[in-house]
Parts: structure tokens; C-alpha cells; sequence
């Protein structure tokens, strides 16, 4: 990593624990009138990124708090997934919205004691884009510099995985290699572009089209590597010691994030809004337009959380080098989604046999 990368780096992971943490203080009061569930208050992780647009429009909207009732909602707001899941592990979150890999890495290591994986959230919204004066094509990537949001999350294996795919080598701990991988937080991405620090990067939504209203191209959708187009970008995972001892406030959740999505399917333009006002109360500005309609028209949100590409994923990581064959045997627990879906009388979704 460069000089200037790393101090662009360690600004933004100096602002806050858990690397990108910090509070969010557009949670909403609990509803005075509303019933309290089994807990006085849930915490809930999530990232400032179009691609967890279920949490973001959800509070925005009360939709979460609703379902809650007189359980007040707490937040916590995250750059990526490893941060998150040391919050979960630590009991800093108690729900978090979080990518497939960091769930898996999670779990593993904990030997299956620390999560589950209790719905989906979110489909597609990742890119490879690039700086088109100094990559033309896929050929070009060799020499270059690539950014992606942080070592083992979502967006890094499948960067490693697709270097890999296509002959070259690399060091998946340091980065280095045919292609140089510089993990930088998303908010610091766009700056070290503009600054010729990177030559490209592999990020989720809104960063994939900040990056191009900044003069980058988009050289690759991920969904275009993934058979019908959809790959699981964000999960809903739960710590097992809250599922076990709150079900009934982990069920409102899922019943708010169910409710959020049909919402969202329901009101796209209306939605986009709602999670730019979101993201606006988090970082003091919301998203231009353009970069927003690009952005929210690039995710799809889903219950299901799509088990069969997670378990792929898994084998990304390990064609990475960053995980030896895990056994994901009981990571997902679909009970409480399958019953709020019913409810709905909507079908069961499935967890392939995980």
C-alpha cells in the first residue's frame, strides 16, 4: 500500500472503533405508544451503501420501528464487514446488515457459535471501474492499482477471486502481486482516485458511481459473472445469543426488512429519495442525483437470501487464499423469515442445504 493510501486509510479508521463505526444519530425514538418486546432496545449494523438500501429507507421510513413497537431501535453504521462482525462478536450489534463474505469468515472462525444468517437483503450493485486513460480493457489491469473497501470483505474476494480467475498472482494478505489491491475505506475511494493514487476500484453502490461521476468507467458488473444475474451482495445475520434469548424482537426486525423491501419494489423513486435522506443525516450531505438514480437502479432487494451463491462465494474466498474449505453446515436459520413470509402469504425461501 502507498504511503498516501495508508495515511488516507488510517484517517478514516482513527475516526471510530470496530474500524468504521460510529453511531448513528438518525435512529428514531421507540413508539411511546407501541408494545415492548422481550428487549428494551435491538442494536442494528449497517453501511452508508446503496447496496444495504433495506436498513436505509427502513428507518428513514419508521418501518423498522413500527414493527418494533416500544422497542427502541439503536444503530451503529459500519465501512465494512470484518468491522462489523467484531461489533456482533463483542455485543457491541445484536442484528447487522452485512455482506456474504465477512458472515462466512464469521462463522467459521467462531466454529458456528457467534451467528446466523436469518434473511437476504440485496442483490448486485458491484463494479470494477477504472480510470479509462490508463485501463481499456481487462487486458490492462496488469501493473495497475485496484482498490477495494477492506481485507476479507465482500468486494475483495471477489476481486482476489476474479485476479485469480484470470492467471494472475497475488499475496491476498498484502495485496501485492501481478495487480496491486489497496484496501481503502469507501469513503476515502473517490479522493485517492481523483488523486491518481488508484487506477481503479471494485466497490459496491453508491462509491461504484461516485467513482464514475469522477471521470472512472465501468469496466465489469459483477452480476454479468454470475449465472441470472444475481449474486447475494447483502445478508441479515443475527448473533445466536440474541436469536436465543429475543426471538420476538429479531422477528419484528425481519418483519420491518420484509415490509421495507415491498416497499421499496413498490416505490423506486420514492425509496432512492428516502435512502439519500438517510444518508444525509449520516453524513452531512446526500448523494448528487445522478449518482444516486444510477446507484439505486444498479441493486435489487431480496428476502431470499440466494444460499446457493453464498455457498460460491465461499469457494471464492478459498480459491483466494483467504479461507481454507469451510463447513457451512447450519449457518442459516430461515425459521423466523419463513413464518413473517407466510404471514404474507408469500412462499418459503430456501438455505440449499446450509
Amino acid at each position: 500500500m502507498t504511503a498516501a493510501v495508508a495515511g488516507l486509510l488510517l484517517l478514516a479508521l482513527s475516526a471510530c472503533g470496530y474500524g468504521s463505526q460510529k453511531t448513528d444519530t438518525a435512529a428514531p425514538a421507540a413508539n411511546p405508544g407501541g408494545k415492548k418486546l422481550s428487549a428494551d432496545s435491538v442494536t442494528i449494523g449497517y453501511f452508508a451503501n446503496i447496496t444495504h438500501a433495506t436498513p436505509l429507507v427502513g428507518l428513514q421510513q419508521g418501518l423498522f420501528q413500527k414493527a418494533l413497537g416500544g422497542t427502541r431501535i439503536k444503530t451503529q453504521v459500519f465501512n465494512a464487514g470484518p468491522s462489523e462482525i467484531e461489533a456482533l462478536n463483542a455485543g457491541a450489534i445484536d442484528i447487522g446488515w452485512l455482506g456474504p463474505s465477512p458472515a462466512i469468515n464469521g462463522y467459521v472462525k467462531s466454529h458456528g457459535q457467534d451467528l446466523k444468517i436469518i434473511a437476504g437483503s440485496a442483490s448486485g450493485g458491484v463494479s470494477l471501474v477504472v480510470n479509462p486513460n490508463k485501463i481499456k480493457s481487462l487486458d490492462d489491469l496488469k501493473g495497475k492499482r485496484i482498490a477495494s473497501p477492506q481485507l476479507g470483505n465482500t468486494q475483495d474476494v471477489a476481486l482476489l477471486n476474479y485476479l485469480a480467475s484470470k492467471g494472475f498472482k497475488e499475496d491476498p494478505q498484502t495485496g501485492k502481486g501481478d495487480v496491486t489491491v489497496e484496501r481503502i475505506d469507501n469513503k476515502t475511494t473517490p479522493i485517492a482516485f481523483q488523486q491518481g493514487q488508484i487506477d481503479g476500484a471494485w466497490v459496491p453502490e453508491p462509491t461504484a458511481s461516485q467513482l464514475v461521476a469522477k471521470g472512472a468507467r465501468t469496466l465489469l458488473d459483477e452480476k454479468t459473472l454470475w449465472k441470472n444475474g444475481q449474486f447475494v451482495i447483502t445478508n441479515v445475520v443475527v448473533s445466536q445469543k440474541f436469536l436465543k434469548e429475543h426471538p420476538d424482537v429479531v422477528e419484528a426486525v425481519l418483519r420491518g426488512s420484509v415490509d421495507t423491501n415491498a416497499w421499496i419494489k413498490a416505490n423506486p423513486a420514492q425509496a432512492a429519495q428516502a435512502a439519500n435522506a438517510q444518508l444525509q443525516k449520516l453524513s452531512g450531505k446526500p448523494l448528487p442525483a445522478g449518482v444516486l438514480n444510477t446507484a439505486f437502479k444498479n441493486v435489487e432487494v431480496t428476502d431470499d437470501p440466494l444460499a446457493d451463491t453464498l455457498r460460491e462465494e465461499a469457494d471464492h474466498a478459498v480459491q483466494a487464499g483467504l479461507l481454507t474449505s469451510p463447513d457451512l453446515h447450519g449457518i442459516y436459520d430461515l425459521t423466523l423469515l419463513n413464518k413473517v413470509l407466510k404471514a404474507e402469504g408469500r412462499p418459503s425461501v430456501s438455505d440449499a442445504g446450509l
